[in-house]
């Protein structure tokens, strides 16, 4: 894996990456300081008041997700 594309998630921010990946009216519901980590990083951006995934955090949130099933095994 890259390593600008190797990112030491949290589970907090591993489960926030994957609940803006699809526009949802529940993620106001997220937790703000995690989805300003996401931001900080540019894996997620606010628009409209919401945070939205960018392509990098696409990206990481692809590459990490078999990592993490490593880890849930």
């Amino acid at each position: 894996m890259n390593a600008d594309d190797d990112y030491e998630l949290t589970s907090d921010q591993w489960e926030a990456l994957r609940a803006i990946r699809v526009p949802a009216p529940n993620a106001r519901a997220l937790n703000r300081s995690v989805v300003e980590k996401l931001v900080a990083l540019q894996l997620a951006e606010m628009t409209d008041g919401r945070p939205v995934i960018t392509r990098k955090g696409r990206s990481v949130l692809l590459r990490g997700s078999p990592r993490l099933l490593d880890v849930a095994a």
